[in-house]
């Protein structure tokens, strides 16, 4: 193990996590003692730092379980408006820390694990990132259960426990290659498989029309076994579910076979069913149309509503019989937000329940449903939008298909009463899309089926209702919404950051940790000379802690005191990683040009993963790569500029990142991120921002002023502008030298000397077919640059800004999203009420 604290290490951790009493202290480490006695295998007599990891993480599970069962008690005897978040991925990252803190043990622990002689930061590395998904959709999931337990919302995450998360992601010679995550194979500590409450959910099969009505009968059926993780607020006791669901055959699963002798056969064929939780498509903003992915976006519907009918059937007066048999009182105690489309088939599957099964008939299931469900979107780029083929539908979901074609039917009969011969509108707005291949197109279901229907961010939303949905809000205007995105301060503040976090604390009060709005309260101190020195002594101790961790990592040598540039996402071109890499390209240059120069020293810093066959962002990855590694090794260039590609970003990567960060690089072409997420981590953590006007830039650029960002390139409707007029590469290529220059050292092989033509795609993808218009917002991202050098040169304007940025960055919590969730879509109010601890008897 490593070195234990020194007591000037041990002394800075006591902090805004509260005093820990000598009791505690005592009893955390009296269960971890016997946590760790109860863990080791007989046969060993020495612990492992895992054994010890698994120890601290059952002690502070311990903890949280009184909670749990208390928190579900409470939810039965008071019967609250439950909340159900239906999404195909939740990014949770690791759990540890997380739960420490907002269980309020984090110094007892922290005291308790130095008492011992060990390491917790060396423990904590050990957990496994839970990396259920891709990035901002997955990780906006865990962001909202984290803030509707600290708001205390009855509130419950649904979706799939898959074997394999987010691939790992290894750089060999510059290129990206892609490793299972067999994240559970030491087990989780965190989950609870839950087996009686295990249910089957029907694949295939046909549809007979009985008078009794339509019957799905000779199916395949596959068993939902879920898993519970506890979802703990903050300090109040209350403790949330995320249920997972995991595939398992049946017993009886094609033993037909066994019938001919080939039981062998039979049991090997159980994989089939269980393939369905599996692994995640590693996919992010683009669609992949098949038949397993299907599989798994009816599997975590159709077991959930299962589960959510059962609860809304026994949850009334403390009765555990099924006393709720009439569905008109449905929508006033269940909510169902779809996180994206990935989860549609909630509402063909709540009509095909309450028609089918509970004989609710027609348009009163219709009502119920609409009144139940909303759908959120998150992309406007037409390759993410999910349209199912028709063909695949008649194998899989033979029922549903009957109900999307009536539900269409329906819906286009009030189109055409509305818009009477607008023929062209009809099409534009049908579910089923006509043509080669007839496809459903599951986000004009979701609106369809949806009483609300918001975007993340408020240029989304418009863009929603003015472009994609147009036809839909021409219909339906009061069905849509905004709301704006947010992140949890406790982790995205409080525990990256907690050098920050206690300035912060010292100056306005830890009142912020729940009401982000406080930080406005800094704006007091903008001015005060021993803030802004406080402000920069943390960015300092955290980027030389992350210079360390790079160092080791690299073998780069990074000069700490440089800008660090940090541009961590998803790999693909609408993000714009190429822009980035033209700057790194024209800095090397001007370098290189006048060496005598004085130039502000620059740590570019990218990250992020490429969906395995997307070839143009695996090309962008082995790009950044090859000019890194010519960047890094030239002596003239020395310590002015280097370049990382940071491996594997991931949720606890981004932890130690985005503390270290001084600029943040947000530069998506205008009208193509929705929001964004990562922007608000960085401007709350005190980095500025280098961004176009997209997503939720607008609005950090209102909240803390557009004069305290570094805001460049085209506007929406320059976009649309130049769409009209026709985008011209060669134009910019033509007129603008350094970047003519950057251009053919990436074409003629000067990154990459031994194959010339490497990047001849990505040349060719620029020149001639770029939807991004990269190269038309060069100049003006060249230009903005500057000016951050011309800023980071003075270094207490540069804090001052980066405290006015820290101070208006309250809009962007989790919680403020969550409670308009709850009082405009969900029908709810979020409640201060602090259930009592474990240790408290119930009245």
């Amino acid at each position: 193990m490593a070195t234990p604290l020194s007591d000037s290490d041990k002394k800075k951790q006591i902090s805004v996590r509260g005093i820990a009493g000598l009791g505690d202290v005592s009893e955390v480490r009296k269960s971890f003692n016997r946590h760790l006695h109860f863990t080791l295998v007989k046969d060993r007599n020495v612990s492992t730092p895992r054994d010890y990891y698994f120890a601290l993480a059952h002690t502070v599970r311990d903890h949280l379980v009184g909670r749990w069962i208390r928190t579900q008690q409470y939810y039965y005897e008071k019967d609250p408006k439950r909340i159900y978040y239906l999404s195909l991925e939740f990014y949770m990252g690791r759990t540890l820390q997380n739960t420490m803190l907002n269980l309020g043990l984090q110094h007892a622990c922290d005291e308790a694990i130095y008492q011992l002689g060990l390491d917790m930061e060396e423990l904590e590395e050990i957990e496994e990132d839970a990396g259920l998904g891709n990035g901002g959709l997955g990780r906006l999931a865990a962001c909202f259960l984290d803030s509707m337990a600290t708001l205390g919302l009855a509130a419950y995450g649904y979706g799939i426990r898959y074997e394999f998360g987010i691939f790992n992601q290894r750089i060999m010679n510059g290129w990206q290659v892609e490793e299972a995550d067999d994240w559970l194979r030491y087990g989780n500590p965190w989950e609870k498989a839950r087996p009686e409450y295990m249910l089957p959910v029907h694949f295939y099969g046909r549809v007979e029309h009985t008078a009794e009505g339509p019957k799905w009968v000779d199916t395949q059926i596959v068993m939902a076994m879920p898993y519970d993780t506890p979802v703990p607020g903050y300090k109040n006791n209350t403790v949330n579910t995320m249920r997972l669901w995991s595939a398992k055959a049946p017993n009886e699963f094609n033993l037909q076979e066994f019938n001919v002798g080939d039981y062998i056969e039979a049991v090997l064929d159980r994989n089939l069913a269980e393939n369905i939780s599996r692994v995640l498509y590693p996919n992010d903003n683009f669609f992949e149309g098949k038949e397993l992915r299907l599989k798994q976006e009816y599997f975590v519907v159709a077991a959930t509503l299962q589960d959510i009918i059962r609860r809304f059937k026994s949850s009334k007066f403390g009765c555990r019989d099924p006393v709720r048999t009439c569905f008109d009182t449905f929508p006033d105690k269940v909510a169902i937000q779809l996180n994206d489309t990935h989860p549609a088939l909630a509402i063909p599957e709540l009509m095909r329940i309450l028609v089918d099964v509970e004989k609710v008939d027609w348009d009163r299931a219709w009502e119920v449903t609409k009144k139940t469900c909303a759908y959120t979107n998150h992309t406007v780029l037409p390759e993410a939008l999910e349209r199912w083929p028709v063909h695949l539908f008649e194998k899989l979901l033979p029922r549903h298909l009957e109900i999307i074609y009536a539900i269409n039917q329906k819906h286009l009969d009030e189109v055409a009463s509305t818009f009477p011969g607008d023929m062209d509108r009809m099409r534009r707005m049908s579910i089923i899309e006509e043509g080669d291949c007839k496809r459903i197109n599951m986000a004009n279901l979701c609106v369809i089926g949806s009483h609300a229907v918001n975007g993340v961010a408020r240029i989304h939303s418009e863009i929603v209702k003015n472009s994609v949905f147009n036809d839909f809000y021409d219909l339906e205007p009061n069905k849509f919404q905004n709301k704006t995105n947010g992140i949890t301060p406790r982790r995205w503040l409080m525990l990256c950051n907690p050098g920050l976090s206690d300035i912060i604390a010292e100056k306005i009060g830890e009142d912020f940790v729940t009401d982000l709005s406080q930080l406005r309260k800094l704006l007091d101190f903008v001015d005060d000379e021993s803030f802004v020195h406080d402000v920069a002594k943390v960015k300092q101790e955290n980027k030389l802690k992350f210079a360390a961790y790079l160092e080791q990592e690299y073998k780069v040598k990074i000069n700490p005191s440089s800008v660090f540039d940090v541009h961590v996402k998803r790999i693909h071109e609408y993000k714009r990683q190429l822009l980035n890499c033209l700057h790194i390209i024209n800095l090397y240059n001007r370098i290189k040009k006048d060496p005598s120069k004085v130039f502000v020293p620059r740590t570019v810093i990218i990250g992020g993963k490429a969906a395995p066959g997307y070839h143009m962002a695996k090309m962008i990855i082995k790009l950044i790569n090859s000019i890194a590694s010519i960047v890094n090794s030239d002596p003239v260039i020395g310590d002015r500029l280097k370049v990382i590609f940071l491996e594997n970003y991931r949720v606890s990567l981004a932890e130690k990142v985005i503390p270290a960060a001084d600029l943040s690089q947000q530069i998506s072409t205008a009208g193509t991120e929705a929001s964004g997420t990562g922007n608000m981590k960085f401007m709350l953590n005190g980095a500025l921002t280098i961004g176009t006007m997209d997503g939720a830039n607008v609005e950090m650029a209102e909240e803390a002023g557009e004069e305290n960002l570094f805001i460049f390139g085209m506007r929406v409707e320059d976009v649309e502008a130049l769409d009209k007029k026709g985008y011209n590469a060669r134009d910019y290529y033509d007129r603008i030298p350094d970047l003519r220059q950057a251009i053919d050292q990436i074409s003629d092989g000067h990154f990459s000397p031994r194959e010339p033509d490497l990047f001849k795609d990505v040349v060719n993808m620029l020149l001639n077919h770029d939807r991004f218009k990269v190269f038309a917002d060069y100049e003006d991202y060249i230009k903005s640059q500057k000016k951050v050098d011309q800023l980071y040169m003075n270094p207490r304007e540069w804090t001052k800004k980066v405290i006015r940025n820290i101070a208006c960055s309250g809009k962007f919590s989790s919680d403020r999203t969550i409670s308009e969730y709850a009082t405009e879509i969900w029908g709810v109010e979020p409640s201060a009420v602090k259930i009592p601890p474990p240790n408290i008897p119930r009245e």
